[in-house]
Parts: structure tokens; sequence; C-alpha cells
């Protein structure tokens, strides 16, 4: 058996469809639009300008305590003077020593 559809019937079942497709199309373009307004947004901060000036780093890399530590050269140790790892210089004094070696 077939069921045949009314002509009343198939006019409200496309206006359904039709109400259905614009209420989807309007939802998806005010979407892009909120997406669009808010990339306008973040892309309006300013760029910074200019780049890292070597002199003015070079002072704020001394200014945070390296001068004060050293660079190595003279022996100094400072994860040892800051009592972060033991000092070598008290291991070789151990070992230079007389009377503290193996027999």
């Amino acid at each position: 058996m077939m069921k045949t559809s009314s002509p009343a019937s198939d006019t409200a079942q496309t206006t359904q469809r039709v109400r259905v497709g614009m209420i989807g199309l309007a939802a998806v373009l005010l979407l892009i639009g909120l997406a669009a307004a808010i990339l306008a947004t973040a892309s309006r901060e300013r760029a910074v300008s200019g780049g890292a000036r070597a002199d003015i780093v070079a002072n704020l890399t001394m200014g945070n305590g390296m001068a004060a530590l050293g660079d190595g050269s003279d022996g100094s140790e400072p994860l040892a003077d800051l009592g972060v790892t033991p000092s070598t210089a008290t291991e070789n004094s151990m070992a230079a020593a007389p009377g503290t070696g193996a027999r």
C-alpha cells in the first residue's frame, strides 16, 4: 500500500524545511560575524617597534647579580658558593692532606 500525501502537507513540510534551513544559515552567519569581530579586536593591538638594544640588555644582565658571581675563570664555583653543590676545593684539599690517603 502506498500512502499518498496531500498537497497541503507537502507545502507545510516544505515550509518547515525552508524555515529550519534559514535559521541554520542565520546561526552560521552570526557565528562568522562574532569570530570576525573578535579577530578584528585582537589585531588592533600595536606591534612592538624596534628591536632589542645590546647596550641596555648588557646592563640588565650585569645588574642581575652576574657581576658578583664572576665568570668562572677565577676558579670560583657559584653553585658551591650558594650551597647547592659540594665544592671541589674541599675534595682536593682532603686528597692532598697527609695521612688521609688509603694504605
